[in-house]
């Protein structure tokens, strides 16, 4: 098949580079020059997922011309769509994916592609439809923190505060700790946008004890709430690197005599501290969404949270709340929480701020 015009050129498959098997073992039914055309452009869009998702999206697509019936192409173009904030899209790619493999694990993203659009009513429908067939534990805690922002979309406050309390009191059954982690972090949020700095603070220390490879940016908003920030002199910095770039001369090289302690940075005194408070402790870096392919990728401010946008719409009849709670299965009795993961008991009553 021709390439498109606007198809970005197809990568060199490096032979070092392992092809993950998934993708492997659904390329085997095409001819072998199509199959590494496809894996390349797969393989591409993974790398570029989160630096440049509108060129990754280019290479999920360029896939799909050649391969639109393979499961593992029309995920990769979904997520690479989501990721570029192409939500429409990412929208239909999942559910032609639903359709193909039978199975519901993408609608916690597919309900946050409908809160992106503004349709918090439809994303509350689809979970309430759907969510009892989602089966992977990580994407079940994913469908709660997605139905409590969509409630907060509404204005729907104290049952966005019930849900996420809920979640991380009892967390699905089986959930990893990454997932658990991301419940954390969105009650966590919440507690931010409620006036509550110091149950947030908890809420992101916690995020921050079972997430120690730093998935979310539980670290950076402990830092927020506490008024410090890194200040850091790009310009010195840059000139540091031009020094130490340019070879010695001569005379420096014949220099014995002992070199003394480093001079500042250009720009910083001597004792000035490295990092000064920020006038608004309670402000809060933009809060974004990483859903790689492999994981996660992330969107932009403007699209989906896994928690609450700033720009609610406003409604006049919100659909009602529900009067059960979700019927998630505890958490079995040999999977109990280690003392680090050990809930708070000193949670604050639900209460609307």
């Amino acid at each position: 098949m021709a390439p498109l015009p606007d198809e970005p050129p197809t990568p060199e498959l490096d032979p070092d580079e392992r092809i993950p098997g998934a993708i492997r073992a659904e390329l085997k039914g095409l001819p072998p020059e199509t199959a590494d055309v496809v894996a390349a452009h797969l393989l591409a869009a993974g790398r570029l997922a989160e630096e440049d998702p509108a060129l990754a999206y280019r290479h999920a697509e360029a896939a799909r011309r050649r391969a639109a019936r393979l499961p593992v192409v029309r995920e990769a173009t979904a997520e690479a769509a989501y990721a570029a904030g192409l939500y429409e899209e990412a929208l239909a790619q999942y559910r032609v994916l639903r359709r193909m493999t039978g199975s519901s694990d993408c609608l916690p993203v597919m309900a946050d592609c409908l809160r992106a659009l503004g349709k918090p009513r439809d994303a509350l429908s689809l979970l309430d439809e759907g969510r009892h067939e989602v089966r992977d534990a990580a994407m079940r805690v994913e469908a709660v923190i997605v139905q409590a922002g969509a409630r907060a979309d509404l204005e729907q406050w104290d049952e966005a505060d019930r849900l996420l309390r809920q979640l991380i009191e009892r967390p699905p059954a089986g959930a990893p700790k990454p997932a658990v982690a991301r419940a954390w972090h969105a009650w966590a949020q919440r507690q931010v946008e409620a006036g509550r700095p110091e149950e947030a603070r908890r809420g992101f220390q916690r995020a921050v004890r079972l997430d120690p490879s730093g998935l979310t940016d539980a670290l950076d908003r402990l830092d927020d709430l506490d008024g410090f920030h890194l200040v850091v002199d790009e310009e010195a910095l840059a000139g540091e690197d031009d020094d130490s770039a340019t070879p010695a001369s001569p005379s420096d090289s014949d220099d014995e005599q002992p070199r003394g302690p480093a001079s500042p940075a250009a720009g910083v005194e001597e004792g000035e501290p490295w990092a000064e408070p920020i006038a608004d402790p309670t402000s809060t870096a933009d809060d974004t969404v990483r859903r790689t392919l492999d994981g996660g990728a992330e969107p932009a401010n403007d699209g989906p949270s896994d928690h609450f946008r700033d720009a609610r719409p406003g409604t006049s009849d919100p659909p009602p709340v529900p009067a059960t709670q979700p019927d998630w299965p505890a958490r079995p009795d040999d999977d109990t929480p280690t003392a680090d993961d050990a809930q708070p008991t000193d949670l604050p009553p639900d209460h609307h701020d």
